[in-house]
């Protein structure tokens, strides 16, 4: 089968946070172009899910229990890609935590610190390391390779209660930039995909919309939420060769929400 422009045939892909929600998005449009993936996670049995799922789309596999949290975990799982694979094409840093519900007054600096552990320095270690693998590769003759982070509007809005998402949402954004200047040289592109409201598991899973749902539809110009499917087309895109010019952006896929003053 022709797949065209965005064809990932022979390029493997590792997603955290990739056995639900936007993370699965982004796995099915690279297994949909022919990319083989790796499913991160801390659930073995929603792990195995997708991994069922992504396999009947004909992509290779590879899911393993990773939490983003330990750096020495995110090291060990690679480890076991370049094992399984030889090589490591891309990395999306999607794993994090949900938004606080309690106001910044309420937040403990426990908490504060054990969230930048998982949203900020886990996908920090995600891209870091799979750029380790990538220079490696670069340096032995075989240059390229695509890093993306998968941020939020909270990049650019203010959020009443949310400093430890926003921060670790507009904190990664600075270091894919920093990335793209410091690994263009290897043919290593970096970028951000900032989603606006999608529903996901952590909106719900029922088809039909719920009263928040419809609210953030409202203010949305495309008045629907977004879906994960919406996000499947911009991975392929960011994986494959075709954006190989593309780096150092932030990409806004939102229905036109944050321009809709």
């Amino acid at each position: 089968m022709t797949r065209g422009l965005f064809d990932l045939t022979g390029k493997v892909a590792v997603i955290s946070g990739g056995n639900s929600g936007l993370g699965l998005g982004f796995a099915r449009g690279i297994a949909r172009q022919g990319g083989s993936v790796v499913i991160w996670g801390r659930n073995a049995e929603k792990n195995a899910a997708a991994k069922q799922e992504l396999e009947a789309l004909g992509a290779k596999v590879l899911a393993q229990q990773v939490d983003v949290a330990s750096e020495d975990q995110i090291i060990a799982a690679y480890d076991g890609v370049i094992k399984q694979f030889g090589r490591i094409d891309c990395a999306i840093a999607n794993a994090g935590l949900p938004p606080p519900r309690n106001g910044t007054l309420e937040q403990s600096s426990k908490d504060y610190l054990s969230f930048l552990d998982v949203s900020l320095h886990g996908s920090l270690y995600t891209l870091r390391e799979a750029a380790r693998h990538m220079v490696k590769r670069a340096e032995a003759g075989d240059p390229g390779g695509s890093l993306i982070f998968c941020g939020s509007l909270s990049m650019f809005k203010g959020l009443p209660g949310k400093i430890p998402y926003a921060a670790s949402k507009a904190a990664m954004g600075a270091a894919v930039r920093c990335m793209a200047v410091e690994f263009g040289k290897y043919g290593i592109r970096a970028n951000t995909v900032a989603p606006g409201y999608i529903k996901t598991g952590m909106t719900g899973e029922s088809a039909e919309l719920s009263p928040v749902d419809k609210y953030f539809a409202s203010k949305t110009p495309i008045p629907r939420p977004g879906y994960a499917a919406d996000f499947e087309g911009i991975a392929a895109y960011l994986c494959s060769d075709a954006s190989s010019f593309h780096t150092g952006d932030t990409l806004v896929i939102d229905g036109a929400s944050l321009i809709n003053l």
